[in-house]
């Protein structure tokens, strides 16, 4: 399904934080229930928990001027939702490989070891060895050997529980990751910040089914 959703021609400026009504400002996620028809509110039922969460920590740590660049991938969130655990996995994998190589050592751990979570359980849902990596993982791990390596150590054979990561793992991967990412010696982590929510949106819209497309039938004369 296609979300028709747009931004307003007015609409207010984006600010940190929760607000009661628009005329007190806005955060991403208020403004998208607002554009989704719900109750004003910064956690939606239009989008997914996680997702939802990224975005909220995004608009919360990107500067005041970065923050406006966000405006545009609000419509794109809207509708956006599942239960399944992948959407989770994805989120939190293209947290972690964002921040790991960036951010300070004392998070590069935590970031590896989140890495090397999510591969094992997308691993484990697709049937395929427990040690699968995928390319941007092999990548971001592989800028940050010293970690990887105590990462490799710290999860070998350890099971990776779906419960115990929808509730706790995804969730604290993506809170550390925007928090190390702000914290980052980069040129400019809002860019960073906005390039990460945008690559999460377009991974999870990906594992959307196609809606299918129904033709007009021909009658024969």
């Amino acid at each position: 399904m296609t979300t028709e959703a747009r931004l307003p021609d007015s609409m207010p400026v984006l600010s940190r934080g929760r607000h009661r009504n628009p005329r007190k400002g806005a955060c991403f996620m208020e403004m998208a229930s607002y554009l989704a028809g719900e109750r004003w509110s910064d956690h939606p039922a239009c989008t997914h928990p996680l997702l939802a969460s990224l975005a909220r920590l995004v608009n919360d740590h990107t500067t005041d001027t970065g923050r406006q660049r966000l405006a545009g991938l609000i419509p794109s969130v809207i509708g956006l939702t599942s239960d399944d655990v992948r959407w989770d996995a994805l989120i939190a994998l293209r947290a972690a490989e964002t921040a790991l190589p960036v951010v300070s050592a004392e998070l590069q751990n935590a970031m590896a070891v989140s890495v090397l979570s999510g591969n094992r359980l997308l691993a484990g849902l697709d049937g395929r060895p427990p040690d699968t990596l995928r390319a941007s993982s092999r990548d971001a791990l592989s800028r940050a050997p010293l970690a990887a390596r105590w990462a490799h150590r710290f999860t070998y054979d350890v099971s990776v529980s779906r419960k115990m990561y929808q509730r706790h793992g995804a969730p604290r991967t993506v809170e550390f990751a925007v928090q190390g990412i702000a914290r980052a010696c980069v040129p400019d982590p809002d860019e960073m910040m906005r390039g990460l929510l945008a690559g999460a949106i377009t991974d999870v819209t990906a594992l959307r089914p196609a809606v299918p497309v129904r033709l007009p039938v021909v009658r024969a004369s």
